[in-house]
């Protein structure tokens, strides 16, 4: 520990644009597509507040399992598709992913479009497999 402060007093500068970064990055991330939650939050947003899932990854992935009432449209498809959402405009939105990586891009077009509540599943699909959690799959 004293070598942690030794190092921090011997290079304040630094250690004070890391801090920055590290905010800074932080700041962006949350503007980008909506706060990330858990597992357990989604559920709770499912279930007590009837929030939506829209799984943007690709049809054969979606079909090989997904959130049970998820609505799939792929990523590269919301622009052209935005209006299938119009309908929960003011009702949580959870963007899921394969792993938690593409949810933002997908958010930020989902707020410039006027959905109010937008959110993404930190860690996607995976994460809520990990944690033993129903799936739907497809045929």
């Amino acid at each position: 520990m004293e070598q942690y402060i030794e190092f921090i007093t011997n290079h304040p500068v630094l250690t004070g644009t890391l801090a920055l970064l590290v905010i800074l990055f932080i700041v962006l991330e949350k503007r980008k597509g909506g706060q990330g939650i858990t597992t357990a939050q989604m559920t709770q947003l499912i279930n007590n507040e009837g929030a939506v899932v829209l799984d943007i990854r690709e049809k054969t992935e979606f079909g090989k399992g997904h959130v049970i009432g998820a609505i799939n449209i792929p990523s590269s498809k919301i622009k052209s598709r935005l209006s299938e959402l119009d309908k929960y405009r003011d009702k949580p939105v959870i963007v899921v992913d394969a792993m938690g990586q593409h949810g933002g891009s997908a958010g930020k077009q989902l707020k410039e479009a006027g959905l109010t509540r937008v959110m993404k599943l930190t860690g996607g699909i995976g994460t809520w497999q990990a944690d033993g959690l129903p799936l739907v799959k497809k045929g």
